[in-house]
């Protein structure tokens, strides 16, 4: 029989309070779990932002004009080729650990967390190798300043690999900040203390100096990286019997590479090709601009690292109404905060473009289109991630596919005559042809309004 006092509790005014409490965190363990785990990414990231921020402003006054463009050309390929090198295996461990730790398959679990890392160890040094040759025999055609710090470029995809593909093993065990410290804080911190270090011997900052130092920040952070991820592992999943299913791993992680790498190819497009258009100097103006903007693709990031996972273990049990509610949570998580993130960005756009150089001012109209594509993005959430997780990932790499091939057919018509200004236009206007692909594909395969706005239908 209920007491008064129970009575009391679940109405009136106490009811409601329980009711907004409950809306404001999500309403649910899973909301509030994610809502924290991706406040701890976002917090990551924007320390992260800022570091960098300040490692690309004391990069662009420590060095001439030139050489800051060349170490930003070099920089976007070695992050371009370093994010699609681990053929998938850092986002199809979100899939794989979740599906092998629901059917108790700790042999084959154990055989994954430690094959994988040495698989794409393996690769991704056979093909820094193959690129080292490839430049020796492409350099008569290569400006000669590029050579050497494309060569040193090479050397750091090997750790940079392992680091992404440990990223991926440590969110789907929630290690969030052991995933992204390293990667984000410490190698940030290495790289201004090295090239501070290298001025303070009295060695002038060259594009090849300041790549070294990139390359051994990146070295040294994976190491200690996977010292700690070792020693957790030995706890969590114990000694045992291990089992190699690699053609299981690929099949899962292929098509996952496809869609990585469209998306990579697509992030980093405007840049590249802007190199080929436009002096060294209007890249450097165009990459503060992006750089300026990253904080509203570190809140996509945020939700998309801690969600991914999840969409996989709630596919694997079965549980269509949590996967739905759990989607629209997303998708509401990673919209309102990168709007409310762009209009502020865009309000203080000058003065942090200033903070590179009074030149680089002149790209703050070009903020506000290239902000445009980004916020249209997030008005779907994460729904690579869930198209991956749920096996549609030959779909999404399609969707991606598109929207590159766009991307640098508008990137060849509007770079040449407009510069820094047709680069971002060409890249906001293949997000917004891509955010329409990928809302389809998710509405069409999975049943699910997957849009910031309007009321989502449960999944199939």
């Amino acid at each position: 029989m209920e007491t008064r006092s129970e009575a009391a509790a679940s109405s009136g005014p106490y009811a409601r309070l329980r009711g907004l409490l409950a809306r404001l965190t999500g309403g649910t363990h899973e909301a509030s779990v994610t809502k924290r785990l991706a406040g701890t990414i976002f917090i990551i990231r924007v320390i992260s932002a800022a570091m960098a921020y300040l490692a690309q402003i004391l990069l662009a006054r420590w060095m001439t004009g030139s050489d800051y463009g060349i170490y930003v050309y070099v920089w976007t390929w070695v992050l371009l080729l370093g994010a699609t090198m681990d053929f998938g295996m850092a986002s199809s461990a979100q899939k794989i650990i979740p599906e092998y730790r629901t059917r108790g398959d700790h042999a084959r679990l154990r055989g994954f967390l430690a094959g994988s890392r040495w698989l794409v160890l393996a690769t991704s040094t056979a093909v820094a190798l193959l690129l080292a040759g490839l430049i020796h025999l492409l350099s008569p055609w290569i400006d000669p300043n590029a050579i050497l710090p494309l060569y040193v470029g090479c050397l750091a995809l090997p750790p940079f690999v392992v680091a992404n593909t440990q990223d991926g093993i440590a969110r789907s065990h929630d290690w969030m900040r052991l995933a992204l410290m390293p990667q984000f804080i410490i190698r940030q911190t290495l790289i201004i203390g090295l090239t501070a270090g290298a001025l303070m011997l009295g060695i002038g900052l060259s594009a090849t100096v300041a790549l070294l130092a990139s390359a051994a920040a990146v070295l040294i952070a994976v190491i200690g990286q996977t010292i700690v991820i070792n020693r957790r592992l030995a706890d969590h999943v114990g000694p045992g019997e291990k089992a190699y299913d690699v053609g299981g791993w690929l099949a899962i992680s292929l098509p996952i590479m496809l869609v990585e790498s469209f998306y990579q190819l697509l992030s980093y497009t405007d840049v590249l090709m802007l190199q080929q258009f436009r002096s060294s100097e209007e890249v450097g103006v165009y990459f503060a601009v992006v750089k300026t903007l990253a904080l509203v693709s570190f809140i996509h990031y945020a939700m998309a690292a801690t969600t991914a996972h999840r969409f996989a273990e709630y596919n694997a049990i079965g549980d269509k109404d949590r996967l739905s509610a759990y989607v629209a949570h997303a998708i509401k998580w990673t919209f309102w905060p990168s709007l409310a993130a762009t209009v502020t960005l865009l309000a203080f756009g000058k003065p942090l473009l200033w903070l590179f150089g009074p030149s680089f001012v002149g790209g703050y109209e070009i903020m506000f289109v290239a902000a445009t594509g980004l916020v249209v993005r997030s008005a779907i959430g994460p729904v690579e991630r869930l198209l991956n997780m749920l096996g549609h990932q030959r779909i999404c790499a399609t969707a991606y596919a598109v929207s590159f091939v766009m991307n640098v057919g508008l990137c060849i018509a509007l770079v040449p005559r407009y510069g820094g200004m047709g680069a971002a236009a060409a890249t906001s206007l293949s997000l917004t042809f891509e955010t329409i692909l990928l809302f389809y594909v998710v509405r069409s395969r999975l049943g699910l309004h997957v849009l910031a706005f309007g009321k989502a239908r449960p999944a199939r």
